[in-house]
């Protein structure tokens, strides 16, 4: 046999090797081959393929491997069975720039799926190689070392203090230089990774702002590109959640011209839902920066924002209201003047989760807790008779039951407009809203001696004649209650209902006590009993 038939033979098994695994890495793009490949023992025939001696081949099979662990973490767990990931992570540091591609992918593949496979990876040594790659010449390379570090950061906060600790060179350091590339993917990449390191912790956040990344994010909000604006909202708004001295960090960047006009003429929903993220995380700390929103016109926006969104889009906007509505009745008047309850009120009647729900109740409470012209405002939009329907409903999660209990009761209790009390009190029947026809009653009781003018309208709506309903309820329902005086918790909560009669009992002689008592006897319920056992008595005078 000649050399030429000697290296025949040799070429014939490279070229073999070749159409194995570039096979093997296109049948793996689909799913439905997926478990055919794992039956037939893949994992243990792409593993020495990867010390091949031909480049082309080893690429092949770390591109085979990274597609597979993408799939599921199942087989992301067989990939790190198999021992693949030490030879992977030295090859990072060794190999060209395609196979570097190629091992960042498989990395990322297993990384992504849980806490416990991205452990593994660092684990491996993967953190160091990874972050030199964030210096390579080659985009790509930088690319896929920044997302894999993305998704090992993404799944907690040890995790994430792992890739910061690598200091030489510094994690974070890199990953802001490479948000200052021209490269499109690398910037939004880079991006993801601050936001996910940032999102953990307050000392993890102060670590991305030391090393420069507000001063490198904050011009980025005016790029054309809406999916690297979207990572940068993110990133900021995960910087700006931790304490009031990062949000003022931000806002000092002269965040806010850009911000709102992102929220204001943005084409991109998720942009707007970002942004508006962001405004929340930076209003929520402090009277401050709340009021300086409101200087800017940002209540006015986020308003408008919510009115012409709909869905998880508009829950940040909803709740931002809440925020800097929560701090003062001048802030919360600005919201109530930009007509901001309206759709907060489309938010509780027409949103279809009770997630969304809750959160406009709560900005409905915070806006109307302050001061009875607060509380008219909200009792005037009707929102009032929203947050009892809700509250009465029994498909209502119990989150939205309670955060409607709590507005209602923050509204109700600073609210003297009696005209807007009454049908809350005429129709607040049955055992799921005892709670709220208690606090209507204890307002009236509040208010009614001092408002002359009231009394007459309570009489004529038929709120006087339900008092006297109520009183007659209340009466026969508290001797039921003391029957019995166990110490089961059902007995405690009968012991809990027949507090709340008492006061309601209490609360209602002192409304009583406003009016003549003929009239209060005239509408009491057994008034025509009465009368009738009088004429029954009644002999006529010849």
């Amino acid at each position: 046999m000649t050399s030429r038939a000697v290296l025949q033979v040799f070429s014939d098994y490279q070229a073999s090797r070749t159409k194995f695994v570039q096979t093997v890495a296109e049948l793996a793009l689909r799913p439905q081959n997926i478990e055919c490949l794992q039956n037939a023992g893949v994992m243990q025939l792409l593993r020495p393929l990867l010390l091949d001696t031909v480049p082309s081949i080893q690429q092949s099979a770390a591109l085979a491997l990274g597609r597979l662990a993408n799939y599921s973490e199942e087989l992301a767990e067989m990939v790190v069975s198999a021992e693949v990931l030490p030879q992977l992570i030295y090859s990072l540091s060794e190999q060209n720039r395609y196979y570097k591609k190629a091992a960042s992918f498989v990395l990322r593949s297993v990384s992504k799926h849980s806490a416990e496979l991205a452990q593994c990876v660092v684990d491996a040594g993967a953190l160091q190689s990874l972050v030199e790659c964030l210096s390579e010449f080659e985009p790509s390379v930088k690319e896929g070392a920044a997302w894999t570090l993305a998704c090992i950061c993404r799944h907690s906060e040890s995790l994430a203090a792992s890739v910061v600790a690598i200091s030489e060179p510094s994690s974070v350091a890199q990953l802001i230089l490479c948000l200052q590339e021209p490269e499109l993917s690398l910037k939004r990449i880079s991006a993801s990774a601050l936001s996910e390191l940032a999102k953990h912790s307050l000392a993890l956040a102060q670590t991305v702002v030391d090393e420069g990344a507000i001063n490198v994010l904050v011009p980025l909000l005016q790029h054309p590109d809406n999916k690297l604006v979207r990572q940068v909202c993110s990133a900021l708004a995960q910087i700006a959640k931790h304490s009031v001295d990062l949000a003022e960090n931000i806002v000092e960047c002269e965040v806010f011209p850009k911000l709102l006009m992102l929220l204001k003429k943005d084409a991109d929903e998720q942009v707007k839902k970002n942004a508006a993220t962001l405004i929340r995380e930076i209003a929520k700390h402090s009277p401050e920066l709340a009021r300086l929103i409101v200087n800017c016109g940002g209540d006015a926006v986020i308003i408008e924002f919510i009115t012409e969104s709909t869905g998880n889009v508009r829950l940040p906007g909803i709740m931002a209201l809440g925020y800097i509505a929560a701090f003062s009745d001048t802030l919360a008047l600005a919201i109530i003047v930009h007509q901001g309850l309206l759709p907060l009120k489309d938010a509780l009647i027409n949103e279809n989760e009770d997630y969304i729900r809750a959160a406009a109740a709560w900005s409905v409470g915070q806006i109307g807790r302050h001061t009875p012209d607060h509380a008219k405002a909200v009792a005037q939009a009707d929102i009032l008779a929203k947050l009892r329907d809700i509250h009465g409903d029994a498909n209502s999660s119990l989150d939205l039951r309670n955060k409607t209990l709590r507005a209602a009761k923050a509204v109700i209790a600073k609210c003297t407009h009696l005209l807007a009390l009454q049908p809350l009190l005429l129709s607040a029947d049955g055992a799921a809203l005892a709670k709220i026809r208690k606090y209507v009653i204890q307002q009236f009781a509040k208010c009614l001696p001092n408002d002359h003018a009231a009394r007459k309208s309570f009489v004529q709506s038929g709120a006087l004649q339900k008092i006297q309903e109520l009183r007659q309820f209340y009466s026969e329902q508290q001797p039921q209650q003391n029957e019995e005086n166990t110490e089961t918790e059902e007995d405690q909560e009968n012991d809990a209902a027949a507090e709340n009669h008492a006061d309601c009992l209490q609360y209602i002689a002192t409304i009583n006590d406003c009016f003549p008592p003929e009239l209060v006897q005239y509408y009491s319920p057994n008034y025509s009993t009465q009368l009738l056992e009088k004429l029954d008595q009644y002999d006529a005078q010849p």
